[in-house]
């Protein structure tokens, strides 16, 4: 069974660091693409960084760029994403999913490309 695990939400002031993690398991870690999403109530889901297969050709969106970094692990299944300067605009839910794919070194940056998803990690940035 294809499973993500999303973990290391929280509450954090302004300013602060967090690290999410996305615990993948039940498929073959190094033939999916990874991407991590957020979305706020009342809006569009929203594709905040994304990480291929093979190099580990990354993605962020505008609004994140310089402050969040992703990164994928083969040894422990896991991909990371590094939180830093979080602003209260970052407060959402979290979602890490999965894409298999045939194709190294390619990102997905679409929700609807995605196979499987997690259930979510709360962030919340108080100012």
């Amino acid at each position: 069974e294809v499973q993500l695990v999303e973990s290391g939400g929280g509450l954090v002031q302004a300013g602060g660091s967090l690290r999410l993690s996305c615990a993948a398991s039940g498929f073959t870690f190094d033939d999916y693409a990874i991407g991590w999403f957020r979305q706020a109530p009342g809006k569009e889901r929203e594709g905040v960084s994304c990480i291929s297969t093979g190099e580990g050709e990354t993605y962020y969106t505008d609004s994140v760029k310089g402050r969040f970094t992703i990164s994928r692990d083969a040894a422990t299944n896991t991909v990371y994403l590094q939180m830093d300067r979080l602003k209260p605009e970052d407060t959402d839910v979290y979602r890490c999913a999965g894409k298999l794919t045939p194709y190294s070194g390619r990102y997905y940056t679409a929700a609807d490309e995605y196979d499987n998803w997690g259930q979510g990690t709360q962030v919340t940035v108080s100012s």
